[in-house]
């Protein structure tokens, strides 16, 4: 009998073992605490698939646990007060220092806009939204590490995050991450086009953005595939959702054929054999993305339309439309499939005569940033906030 328990509790451990481990390049940092980390993300998505294909509730239905997992009560202390607010109709938690005095004076402002694939955390913070079959989460439920970097950010620079009063017009950032990170990328190019605004914005700060989705066969997505966190099967999931709930765009995606004539033009602004650096290339070779003629044109509100619109894809605007943007942080890490979006976005802001500060983590990994807490506390995180704070003092 006890020959019997020592037998299961071996296959038990082994067992476990192999679903825990993934490959992970051996220069990440803390790869074993990686490997436990993605794999509360992985056994979320194959539970996702589970309950979709028994018609329980659809994959992004389940991975919306992340959102109320990771969720957090805003909780003023003794350097930091938070409020939530509701700022136009949008609901918002304001972080602000706390005041020593009565001053009156104006501060700086950091609006961050939190990723999470345009379909996991707020409903509220996205211009374009072509699949609305999602209710999502309220917006005050922001993932507990990002919560730890608000408050360093208003710390620190004794700024507000998420502010529109009290605050100085001309010190103003907007910030995003991943999916946030390209709707930060569209507010500063609309805020930039439209003569009537009178906010100025003084930075952008981009951290591993998506800027694109003609192509999704760049040299990050093909290298970075499997890598942990955001693999690109989901990051092509998360893409397809943004326009539609149709599983044949899906498809088509990930098999890189999605573009109709409406986005045919467009391609020039995502030729990475042109924009990326040959350090970036990795031994593949520049193929342009399959175009694919339909029958008759897609209609006004079609996903093939959508795919160009820069609301959704930055990157796909001429140099006129980037001269003049603020000066921009862009964050990028070697193993994250959207790293070639940030190099390709960054050399083309410069290219258009804007100061760019590209950051690049040789062993960064997709999300690091927001691990900054215990259980899942990387070293590479400090460093990534570190450097960022460093910034936003000297530049906004």
């Amino acid at each position: 009998m006890r020959l019997k328990g020592v037998f299961f509790i071996f296959i038990w451990g082994a067992l476990t073992a192999y679903y825990i481990y993934t490959p992970v390049p051996e220069d990440i940092e803390e790869r074993w605490k990686l490997m436990i980390t993605d794999c509360f993300f992985r056994s979320l998505s194959h539970l996702a698939d589970f309950s979709e294909l028994l018609g329980l509730r659809d994959y992004m239905g389940v991975m919306m646990f992340i959102t109320f997992a990771e969720a957090v009560v805003p909780v003023s202390d003794e350097r930091v007060r938070v409020t939530e607010e509701h700022f136009d109709g949008v609901e918002v938690v304001l972080y602000q220092p706390v005041q020593q005095d009565d001053s009156a004076e104006l501060r700086r402002a950091v609006v961050f806009i939190h990723g999470g694939g345009w379909c996991l955390g707020s409903s509220s913070h996205c211009p374009l939204r072509v699949n609305k079959r999602y209710r999502l989460a309220p917006a005050h439920h922001f993932p507990v590490p990002f919560e730890d970097v608000y408050r360093v950010v208003t710390h620190f620079l004794r700024a507000k995050v998420l502010a529109q009063y009290q605050v100085d017009p001309g010190r103003i950032a907007v910030s995003g991450d991943s999916a946030g990170g390209n709707l930060a990328a569209a507010v500063a190019q609309q805020l930039q086009q439209d003569p009537e605004q009178q906010v100025v914005l003084r930075a952008q700060v981009l951290l591993y953005p998506a800027v694109q989705a003609l192509d999704l066969n760049t040299p990050s997505y093909r290298q970075n595939k499997h890598m942990p966190i955001l693999p690109r099967t989901l990051m092509v999931r998360f893409w397809s959702e943004y326009f539609s709930s149709d599983k044949s765009l899906y498809r088509a995606m990930l098999a890189n054929a999605h573009n109709g004539p409406e986005s045919a033009s467009l391609l020039k602004f995502v030729d990475w054999g042109t924009l990326l650096p040959e350090r970036f290339h990795g031994g593949y070779n520049y193929t342009a993305p399959l175009v694919v003629s339909t029958a008759t044109p897609a209609s006004a509100d079609s996903p093939l339309r959508s795919l160009g619109d820069p609301r959704a894809s930055p990157l796909l605007v001429p140099d006129a439309a980037l001269r003049g943007l603020p000066s921009a942080y862009v964050l990028t890490c070697e193993y994250d499939v959207l790293r070639d979006d940030g190099v390709m976005y960054a050399m083309r802001l410069r290219q258009a005569g804007v100061d760019v500060t590209h950051e690049y983590y040789p062993s960064g990994f997709h999300g690091a940033l927001m691990f900054t807490t215990w259980p899942a506390d990387f070293t590479i995180a400090h460093r990534m906030t570190d450097n960022l704070i460093r910034w936003l003092q000297h530049n906004l």
